[in-house]
């Protein structure tokens, strides 16, 4: 049985011994996760009564794979958290932010035959079933990545944000002041000159809202020069977080002397 268990986290979790079972689990896995999402997508706009019963059998299908995989993970939690106690270990999994979502992903199935649950909620409830797109997580190292630069240029990327909001702020009442007077149709409040000061600094521009006096057109063109320098801040704090990612990577990663394939120190 312990073996059996090995065997089954060596696939679920893609320990180091990459092999064919582990490959076509994750084939698969990925496969579903694809296809429903673009079910989900796809299934509000179709009206044949074949085809929607089809993908409810394709539904039904796919949450019972994902339900068995997220028990088969929950089962082997003791063997990557090793030095916990079993139950532990599992409790520390199930509350981890990836095996959350395994169960968002799956959830709406399960509400109705939990509680009833009337059909608006139930509705809304079915979004989460693009939840099941996040799962890609555990299959490709670009989203690994992607989370681990958000993470480390967390300080910088909520202070570009912070500067970015006071700007939008400082614009919007500027503008509010300016234009009320000549458009007060148009610029009926702050807030109203707000949506015009996030369409300008995101360098957007709908044309719903703009200034029409001297003054307000001067103001608008400042702001839209700063936007477009203050807006890509966040790009670039985003763009050097995978330049150094790619950079410790490479460091930290050396040739084997008999293959020549890459081995993570």
């Amino acid at each position: 049985m312990e073996k059996f268990k090995y065997a089954v986290y060596a696939i679920v979790e893609r320990t180091e011994q990459i092999g064919s079972r582990m490959q076509i689990f994750d084939i698969v896995i990925i496969s579903l996760i694809i296809s429903n999402s673009i079910a989900v997508v796809a299934e509000p706009s179709i009206r044949d009564a074949d085809i929607l019963y089809w993908l409810r059998i394709f539904e039904i299908f796919s949450v019972a794979v994902f339900t068995v995989e997220y028990l088969l993970r929950v089962w082997v939690a003791d063997l990557q958290y090793n030095h916990m106690p079993k139950w532990k270990a599992r409790m520390h999994y199930v509350v981890s932010p990836i095996a959350l979502i395994d169960v968002l992903a799956v959830l709406p199935f399960y509400i109705p035959f939990l509680v009833v649950v009337d059909l608006r909620v139930l509705r809304l409830f079915r979004i989460f079933r693009l939840l099941r797109i996040l799962k890609m997580n555990r299959y490709t190292t670009a989203l690994v990545n992607v989370v681990k630069v958000l993470k480390n240029k967390a300080e910088q990327l909520v202070s570009s944000f912070f500067v970015i909001i006071v700007l939008m702020i400082i614009a919007s009442v500027l503008m509010f002041d300016i234009e009320n007077n000549a458009q007060p149709d148009k610029f009926v409040s702050v807030f109203d000159a707000m949506w015009w000061s996030v369409s300008t600094l995101t360098t957007v521009g709908y044309g719903d809202i703009y200034p029409i006096t001297a003054f307000g057109k001067v103001m608008a063109a400042i702001i839209a020069i700063l936007g477009v320098g203050i807006v890509s801040i966040p790009t670039g704090i985003i763009a050097s977080g995978f330049i150094e990612q790619i950079q410790q990577k490479k460091a930290s990663t050396r040739k084997c002397p008999h293959c020549g394939r890459d081995i993570d120190d």
